[in-house]
């Protein structure tokens, strides 16, 4: 095995969580089948590296999940972070376009409100990793980012100054925030600090594709393998970059906005005409429940999703797509980068007595 050379930045601190990551991973590592690990494998790109990562303050990252579920952050007692962001729904919602403040049923398909997104509550897998936030790459932090929903009237309709006031009143927040930020005062800075290093828990690199990339020839499926030499043959690997499958790029691939929605992407920050239409290209890892696809939720399933993709780089109908190729795509995709060894496990309660946000019923997969 070679996990301590992976973690071997983590420091002490990290303690429990780290603890609970690193037997999640050891769980993971059992399966593939019997082939000799040593082998070297056949990938149709280089493997590719990922980049530094330091697991966040434990006690930090436990307050920021609370506060991730708790509806104390939403102006109507309801509404939290993981309404748009469940674990169910590989950290989006299943909607095309967000249901946020008074929205009215479990979180995922069949939520209704008056308060709509203008776009597709993007998976939150891997943002640890990401220089620029949103669609359109408007912030540049996780700490930074967390005002734009907290206040934005659609989403959870509140104020910096009437979150601060609510976590102060509560005994046990205030309790928790002491423990996390010793010394500190509990500010606003607190709040998203906290928040950002739940969300940086949410890493997802050992799926069968990670282990077949160690050695593991057995941890793929011969589908998952044509699958993943067609997205290299039809150019996906070009965007959609190893081992991460995303890449800090913005592209228009021709889909619509959601209904009724004027909508520029990227030209709505830097001004450049090129930019018009172009939003950010997403990881692929962790896809299977985050349907539906692209910034307006235009693509049902993950089918449909390549199925636009090939058809669009290739300038044809999508009706003259192959259906093997399609298949072969998909496999690699929901089967090759599905990793489950760090979801996270929904809170019981939170801190301020509210309900945590109730979800759809799902057939697991």
């Amino acid at each position: 095995m070679r996990l301590r050379s992976r973690f071997s930045r983590v420091p002490r601190s990290a303690g429990p969580l780290l603890g609970a990551l690193v037997a999640a991973l050891l769980s993971a590592c059992g399966g593939g089948g019997e082939e000799d690990s040593t082998k070297t494998p056949a990938l149709p790109w280089a493997p590719g590296s990922w980049p530094a990562y330091e697991a966040p303050d434990a006690k930090q990252a436990a307050l920021g999940k609370v506060l991730f579920y708790d509806p104390l952050l939403g102006a109507d007692g309801t509404t939290a972070c993981a309404t748009c962001h469940s674990e169910h729904w590989g950290m989006s919602d299943g909607l095309a376009v967000s249901v946020g403040l008074d929205g009215v049923g479990a979180v995922g398909p069949g939520r209704v409100g008056p308060n709509l997104t203008r776009r597709n509550s993007m998976s939150l897998w891997n943002v640890a990793f990401r220089e620029r936030l949103f669609w359109d790459g408007r912030t540049e932090t996780l700490e930074e980012q967390v005002s734009a929903p907290l206040t934005a009237a659609e989403e959870l309709g509140s104020t910096e100054a009437e979150v601060v006031d609510a976590l102060r009143a509560n005994a046990e927040y205030t309790s928790l925030f002491n423990e996390a930020f010793p010394g500190e005062p509990l500010g606003f800075e607190q709040v998203t600090r906290a928040l950002a290093a739940f969300q940086r828990v949410l890493v997802s690199d050992w799926a069968p594709y990670d282990r077949y990339a160690k050695g593991d020839l057995g941890a793929l499926s011969d589908s998952s393998k044509r699958g993943m030499q067609a997205f290299a043959d039809h150019g996906c690997a070009t965007c959609h970059v190893p081992p991460r499958f995303e890449l800090e790029l913005y592209a228009n691939r021709g889909q619509a906005n959601a209904d009724g929605v004027d909508d520029a992407g990227r030209y709505e920050v830097t001004g450049d005409d090129a930019d018009r239409g172009a939003f950010r290209v997403p990881t692929l890892r962790n896809l299977r429940d985050s349907e539906p696809y692209f910034h307006a939720g235009t693509a049902p399933t993950v089918e449909d999703a390549v199925r636009a993709e090939l058809a669009f780089s290739d300038g044809i109908d999508p009706s003259e797509v192959p259906q093997d190729l399609v298949d072969d795509i998909t496999h690699f995709l929901v089967k090759g980068l599905t990793d489950r060894t760090r979801e996270q496990a929904r809170p019981a309660r939170v801190p301020s007595g509210l309900e945590v946000p109730l979800d759809n019923f799902r057939i697991p997969r």
